[in-house]
């Protein structure tokens, strides 16, 4: 079964872990060389950021990967003030999780809600939004759903629209809740790092 496949691959992995600033932070390296950071809060244990990151051909590291969490800012870490900075009326398409639900956040849509559709697409195994005006058409991914081979079901998406954001949910099957559950029970086998600790330890 391919949920226990992704699983096992997280078992394997070796791990570290630090706690710092109220957050549960996890280091994941895998035997191919891909590496996963994931954070949760301390209290909750939800979700709050996830990033990839892989070598290129050549060995060197990659810029990380957001999968989950708020994307870093534009003009972060660039050259220099005459370097153009995306517009902040743009929209801005992050993911943010909760227990039970996939969800994702578009930020700046300022139509009215009656012109959003958000649809399964199952060909390319893929979310559709779009607007009946034509000013806005977005298509994405679930990994999780990737990662454990489940397949897309219409029924568990919906959306929601106010304040210029539109929020789009898609509710976890229960495999994947299932399959969360067991992962948190292996990170706390993880020997946990105070940040005053000084570098993670590796399990």
């Amino acid at each position: 079964m391919a949920v226990t496949g992704w699983l096992e691959s997280l078992r394997v992995a070796e791990k570290t872990a630090l706690l710092q600033d109220g957050r549960r932070k996890v280091h994941y390296l895998f035997p191919d060389g891909k590496e996963m950071a994931e954070e949760y809060d301390e209290k909750t244990s939800e979700l709050l950021v996830r990033k990839w990151r892989v070598k290129s051909a050549l060995g060197a590291l990659g810029q990380w990967q957001i999968e989950v969490g708020e994307p870093a800012p534009h003009g972060a870490g660039s050259l220099g003030p005459e370097v153009i900075k995306e517009s902040n009326a743009n929209p801005i398409f992050m993911r943010k999780d909760t227990k039970m639900s996939f969800q994702w956040r578009i930020r700046n849509l300022a139509y009215p809600k009656d012109v959003y559709s958000v649809c399964v697409d199952q060909t390319e195994r893929c979310v559709v939004v779009r607007t009946s005006n034509k000013k806005y058409y977005k298509k994405f991914s679930i990994p999780d759903l990737d990662r454990y081979q489940l397949p897309l079901d219409d029924s568990l998406l919906s959306f929601a629209y106010a304040n210029c954001t539109l929020i789009i949910s898609y509710q976890k099957p229960k495999e994947v809740l299932l399959a969360e559950s067991e992962l948190q029970k292996e990170l706390k086998k993880v020997k946990m790092a105070h940040s005053s600790d000084g570098d993670c330890k590796t399990q």
